[in-house]
């Protein structure tokens, strides 16, 4: 991070992946009656696609933070030690470290549950509680950013935090409720909000023809910081973002309700098909039922009546 790219690529991934989950839950609530959540979505052609994915995005950004990214390709001192201007590299990368932990535990335990007859629910349980160490860590990280606290790029992490923070929490409800859809819903908004907000933060703070008026772009300790000329401009700069986030997040919430009703329309009709299809079918097992009954019962009634039709003829022989 530290750059317009370095923003806009993991931002990226949190917007796909919040979008995939939430595609999948709104989806499975409308096909299932009794909703039951998922960590993570298997697809059709390749099962952990999601988590792989996941691994190499998180292997990319950490490489990136510590070896591509530094002037010498590799982040530590002439004695060994972190220099204070790498130390937020450290910071992004372990939260990427996190993230790639989850990911590989998590096809861990798909892997080896059948196998070793793990309860569905402990797996479930193990894989949310992953997702949840992931998004504390980039809480922590990001509460206690080395970067700057008090101004512009620090009233982005601060509205950041709250999305992380609500990622959390929803996460770790997650456990106790695997069949609360709203839990899922909520949780897999934000992870996409996230995505949203990291891309923003990305073209707001790394392009000089958005700073705002009073500000400008400075370099620092060799990385490009906004610093505003006067307190003025730092407290009008911040209450653009706070406008900025209140107006993204009601385009958020336009778009994922737009979202559910149109995934729910979708596939209710399916399920209305489906169901629909599916009672005709019993009913014409049922008259087929009947009719076999019937014929059974009046076969006997068919050999009585000819027999009585043959017994006076049989006589006058």
């Amino acid at each position: 991070m530290g750059t317009l790219v370095g923003h806009v690529a993991p931002g990226f991934g949190f917007f796909l992946i919040g979008l995939w989950h939430l595609f999948n839950h709104i989806k499975l609530h409308a096909l299932s009656p009794s909703y039951t959540s998922l960590a993570w979505f298997p697809t059709s052609k390749l099962r952990y696609l999601e988590l792989f994915l996941i691994m190499a995005g998180c292997s990319i950004s950490v490489a990136m933070e510590l070896f591509i990214g530094p002037n010498r390709h590799q982040p530590f001192d002439s004695d060994g030690t972190i220099p204070s201007y790498h130390l937020h590299n450290f910071e992004h990368s372990s939260i990427s470290m996190t993230f790639f932990t989850y990911a590989l535990f998590a096809l861990i335990l798909d892997k080896v549950g059948p196998k070793y007859r793990l309860p569905q629910f402990s797996q479930y349980g193990l894989t949310q509680l992953l997702g949840s160490i992931a998004f504390g860590q980039e809480l922590l990280l990001f509460h206690l950013h080395s970067a700057d606290h008090m101004g512009v790029e620090g009233q982005y992490h601060m509205l950041l935090q709250i999305l992380v923070l609500v990622s959390l929490i929803t996460s770790l409800m997650g456990i106790g409720y695997p069949n609360s859809f709203l839990t899922s819903f909520v949780r897999s908004v934000s992870i996409l909000f996230q995505g949203v907000w990291l891309i923003v933060m990305g073209f707001m703070l790394w392009t000089p023809q958005f700073m705002p008026n009073g500000c400008f772009m400075n370099l620092e300790e060799g990385h490009r910081v906004v610093r505003c000329h006067d307190v003025e401009s730092l407290e009008r700069a911040k209450s653009l973002v706070n406008i900025q986030f209140s107006w993204y997040l009601i385009i958020v919430t336009v778009f994922t309700i737009c979202f559910y009703l149109s995934l729910v329309k979708l596939y209710g009709e399916k399920l209305e098909y489906q169901s629909l299809l599916k009672s005709e079918l019993e009913e014409d097992e049922e008259e087929d039922v009947e009719a076999q009954k019937k014929s059974k019962v009046e076969e006997p009634r068919r050999f009585m009546n000819m027999g009585r039709a043959t017994g006076p003829m049989d006589i006058e022989r």
